[in-house]
């Protein structure tokens, strides 16, 4: 199993080969660290799949699994963003919606991504999940797996029987809004033009559980997350942020994309959980971003949704995911707490969501 080798190759890169007291410290996380992945089917919650993923120009490669392997991660939501062609920034330097898509210009690009997946998969050493036991087998093979995710649904154009499609086409995992204002409602950083979640929004909120995905509301004001836990009757994800005003962050321009506690809690108490981005200085300051959030909401309601590859972070590539997990380790996480963040919050999310 090719777990074994990288297991291997990673614990005798971490040591360094010598044998200080240093190194050996360094060996003993490393090694706990694997054992956390063998243990939890290990889960980004939110990626493009990094500088040749879905959202660049390259066509599909090895890259990604490649990266999988070298870091140990089980799992990538690799996600389309059906509003890409859309997007630039604006006079702020902000990233938003710039243009104005043409009448099924965004279903077009939407169903040119899925298919980019769909050879990813096919040639690519990648796994497309359907299932928790999709999810399961792949891990116990050792074969990296996706998860087809949608981020933001403007593809919809109003068409909620474009959700069943998505479905038939192996997508289980969709987020709500992004940068472009659609008929769902309104997001974090656009004008507030629907006071939350349109009529529209809840019919598809009730959709997104009677056929099976997860359900992501990151983007979404809080007025908008609000109205959706009211609707919802499964767990939300909330991917991809950061606590509202985070010392681990710094000062950044991501700021409007942050959450306040009263907006983390109301996804917790679905049930769901926070993924915390990637956009820190170090792995160390990761792991205090990931502490904040779990002071608000608990350690059962925090997860890692990278956003990779956004704008440069802390994990540039998946050969450091162990990295990551050997410094939660370090930083006062149980093993138990590390794989639960690492993956097992998502993975009851999506058991529960998909089946």
């Amino acid at each position: 199993m090719w777990k074994t080798a990288v297991f291997a190759s990673v614990g005798a890169l971490l040591t360094g080969g010598n044998g200080s007291t240093a190194s050996a410290q360094t060996a003993e996380t490393a090694s706990a660290a694997l054992d956390v992945l063998r243990k939890s089917i290990s889960v980004d919650v939110h990626t493009h799949g990094g500088t040749t993923g879905i959202t660049s120009q390259a066509p599909p490669s090895d890259d990604l699994a490649k990266g999988m392997r070298a870091g140990s991660l089980a799992v990538a939501c690799l996600a389309d963003v059906p509003d890409g062609p859309l997007l630039g920034r604006n006079a702020a330097g902000v990233l938003a919606a710039i243009r104005t898509a043409e009448p099924g210009q965004l279903y077009k690009y939407h169903l040119d991504r899925l298919g980019w997946m769909d050879e990813l998969a096919a040639r690519h050493n990648v796994r497309k999940a359907l299932s928790a036991a999709d999810l399961e087998s792949a891990h116990a093979a050792g074969q990296p797996a996706i998860i087809a995710d949608i981020e933001g649904l403007d593809f919809l154009e109003g068409k909620i029987e474009r959700l069943e499609e998505a479905h038939q086409r192996g997508v289980r995992h969709v987020q709500l809004v992004h940068y472009t204002p659609n008929d769902i409602g309104d997001f974090q950083t656009g004008a507030l033009t629907h006071h939350g979640l349109t009529s529209f929004g809840a019919e598809v909120i009730r959709a997104c559980h009677r056929v099976g995905f997860v359900c992501d509301v990151a983007h979404g004001s809080e007025e908008m997350v609000k109205a959706a836990a009211k609707v919802a009757t499964k767990p939300l994800l909330l991917s991809h942020t950061a606590l509202s005003g985070s010392k681990a962050m710094g000062p950044t321009p991501l700021v409007g994309r942050q959450i306040s506690r009263d907006h983390a809690r109301i996804v917790a108490e679905t049930g769901g959980a926070i993924g915390i981005w990637h956009f820190f200085p170090s792995l160390e300051k990761y792991v205090d971003g990931l502490k904040e959030m779990v002071d608000v909401v608990g350690v059962d309601h925090v997860c890692i949704g990278t956003d990779q590859q956004v704008s440069p972070g802390a994990v540039q590539d998946y050969s450091k995911w162990v990295q990551l997990i050997g410094a939660m380790l370090r930083g006062g996480f149980s093993p138990q707490d590390a794989g639960k963040i690492a993956g097992g919050n998502y993975m009851r999310i999506f058991r529960t969501a998909v089946g």
